[in-house]
């Protein structure tokens, strides 16, 4: 677990913990002193200087770099985009498909990962989804029955949003490579959570906003594409994508050669502010370090699953370690369960399982207590969903 007084300076860094018991990060995180700092003085910078673009554009290429280490990338292997939606329906539209092709993803998985996929079968292109249950996590047996010589992309999220699971990554990456097979990765919920190796794990192309584990507020994305995928083609056009972009601004026809770097998925100007808010979380993470907070969230999701146990509350998704991190949906119904976590000060997010509990790393063991006795209040007032011995509770 992250020692106390460093956890204690990381959560002086989220006044949220001192007006509430946050728990619901997986939906996006609160924000932090750096952060409103960062954004505060980008707009300081525009209203003072009225903005100093070409600096800010150098901060860009800095905050490309520190993502790039994030992922072990290169930062030609980074773009931004303005959010993971957006991340995955530029992948679903540059990778070479034809009619006939398939695309393998989760039953039940992001919409927003499907619905990028299921655009294109108006191409022809042939959409297969393999059935998972909420306490099983993905693995390269999972998906090895439904590849056939004409699947050309495997594509899931990380991490579901829905009941936890962390899916193995590296055993499908493995799989992936051995069948040519282009591995997409939805990490809008790992990222800044669990470490990324993008390399090590055979990843294609990854696709994450920030707004979660990377602590800025809605509204930027980041994409990583391996560099030797150059046959990936961005679907629309910009100035920001061409290899030779024109400087007297007037479009060239006879030369419409786009950049090799992942820059060429740019399309135009990118979130300014929020790439500042972004260096500024990436140096609070780096400062605790990815591993030291994943092993933060698991030992107090230890801490939690013994709760709920005695509270006889079940949870959705897996309870082993590896298969688990940071998210818990809580079998309880959501009406009254939501309505009664609102009264005490408690966010969480209702989910299609349930009462959705995720962690962070500002939280702590106190606010895993906390949310045990607000539970035990809930349940001796009667609220539906457990199955609790008030004795054994006690």
């Amino acid at each position: 677990m992250i020692p106390l007084e460093r956890l204690t300076a990381v959560r002086e860094q989220f006044p949220i913990t001192k007006r509430q018991l946050y728990l619901d990060s997986a939906h996006q995180t609160p924000l932090s002193r750096p952060v409103r700092d960062a954004l505060a003085s980008f707009l300081a910078e525009g209203y003072e200087m009225a903005g100093p673009k070409t600096v800010w554009l150098d901060r860009v290429e800095e905050t490309r770099g520190a993502v790039a280490a994030f992922f072990n990338a290169d930062p030609s292997e980074i773009a931004f985009t303005k959010n993971t939606s957006e991340g995955l329906n530029i992948a679903a539209h540059a990778v070479p498909l034809e009619a006939g092709d398939n695309v393998v993803l989760v039953e039940g998985d992001h919409p927003n990962n499907a619905y990028a996929w299921l655009n294109l079968k108006r191409q022809g292109v042939e959409i297969r989804f393999v059935p998972l249950a909420d306490h099983d996590v993905a693995t390269a047996a999972t998906f090895e029955p439904y590849i056939d010589g004409r699947t050309r992309v495997v594509t899931l999220s990380h991490v579901t949003f829905h009941a936890g699971q962390v899916h193995d990554l590296a055993g499908i990456g493995q799989l992936c490579r051995r069948r040519g097979i282009y591995f997409i990765v939805d990490a809008m919920q790992s990222v800044g959570v669990i470490p990324l190796d993008v390399k090590a794990l055979g990843i294609s192309v990854l696709a994450a906003g920030t707004h979660k584990g990377l602590l800025v507020p809605q509204g930027l994305g980041v994409l990583y594409v391996a560099r030797e995928l150059h046959e990936l083609r961005p679907a629309y056009l910009a100035m920001s994508s061409m290899a030779n972009p024109p400087e007297d601004y007037i479009a060239r026809p006879d030369d419409m050669a786009v950049r090799e770097d992942a820059r060429r998925f740019e399309f135009g100007n990118v979130n300014l502010p929020d790439v500042h808010a972004l260096a500024a979380a990436i140096r609070l993470i780096e400062n605790i370090g990815v591993s030291a907070i994943q092993a933060h969230v698991t030992e107090l999701g230890d801490l939690l699953l013994a709760h709920l146990d005695r509270l006889g509350v079940d949870v959705v998704g897996p309870r082993e370690r590896g298969k688990r991190n940071h998210i818990y949906v809580l079998e309880l119904p959501v009406e009254p369960w939501m309505a009664f976590f609102a009264r005490h000060d408690v966010r969480v997010s209702p989910e299609r399982g349930g009462i959705r509990v995720s962690l962070a790393m500002f939280n702590s063991v106190d606010d895993v207590e906390r949310l045990a006795n607000v539970l035990r209040t809930g349940i001796e007032e009667n609220l539906p969903g457990a199955s609790l011995s008030l004795n054994h509770a006690r």
